[in-house]
């Protein structure tokens, strides 16, 4: 029998390499870690990754596994979903992977500017009728532009079709250097990542016959950033653990 929620949250609260500041206590918490990833935690000098809405953490301990010599942070605020992955890593004794787990609105309060150079984005929400709550969103992308390294890279790996297109626009639109755009598939070429890592989620699409969409884009430090006014048709399907699509045919 698995574990209930009140036992994983136990396991988190003792765990040595997760972090919990969500944003009800935050405000009265200080954050001493912040500036301080590599030296105090990681002790090392190797790049620092974040996977944002890292749900079960299975992105974040499949590249800390593939990649030693780069360090590893999942963030989300679901802790039930997090110790799936916080405790695999505790269990293989991986030192390069952490989770911190707050909300993302906040998420430029945990690290200095230049400490990360990288995030991932893995089957984030598509937030089809707010986009502010979309994680590629000017309104995140500037907040990213806090820690982010100048140029530092930004991987969108998606079921959303909705979500791919709104995030081409939004490079198009601000001029952001596009690396990679395109399918996911097993004759893939071009990527440059592991596309072996499959998430619980991810596994769920492909085998409902849905295309993975990947699009890898650089954050420069300087420059407006502004919102695509584009229409956008909106996904017609419904997704697992997420509410019933809208019954409108486009958004912005």
């Amino acid at each position: 029998m698995s574990k209930g929620k009140l036992a994983k949250f136990a396991d988190m609260a003792s765990y040595p390499h997760v972090f919990e500041y969500p944003f009800s206590v935050v405000e009265d918490v200080p954050f001493e870690m912040r500036g301080r990833w590599r030296k105090d935690f990681f002790k090392n000098d190797n790049p620092i990754v974040l996977e944002l809405g890292c749900g079960r953490g299975e992105y974040a301990v499949g590249l800390a596994r593939r990649y030693p010599d780069r360090n590893f942070i999942g963030v989300d605020i679901k802790g039930s979903r997090m110790w799936t992955g916080a405790t695999q890593a505790l269990q293989e004794g991986l030192k390069n992977v952490a989770f911190l787990r707050t909300n993302i609105e906040i998420i430029d309060r945990f690290f200095a500017p230049g400490e990360v150079q990288e995030i991932w984005l893995t089957f984030s929400d598509p937030q089809m009728k707010k986009a502010t709550k979309r994680l590629t969103s000017s309104y995140f992308l500037k907040r990213y532009r806090h820690f982010l390294d100048d140029g530092g890279l930004i991987h969108l790996k998606t079921d959303s079709n909705f979500l791919f297109t709104y995030t081409k626009y939004v490079c198009e639109v601000n001029h952001l250097p596009v690396e990679y755009c395109g399918n996911v598939d097993a004759n893939a070429s071009g990527i440059g990542i592991d596309i072996a890592i499959r998430t619980y989620y991810e596994q769920m699409w492909i085998d409902r016959g849905i295309t993975i969409k990947y699009l890898r884009f650089r954050l420069p430090a300087a420059g407006e950033l502004i919102e695509p006014d584009v229409e956008i048709e909106l996904d017609d399907y419904r997704s697992y653990s997420r509410e019933k699509r809208s019954s409108l045919t486009t958004s912005k």
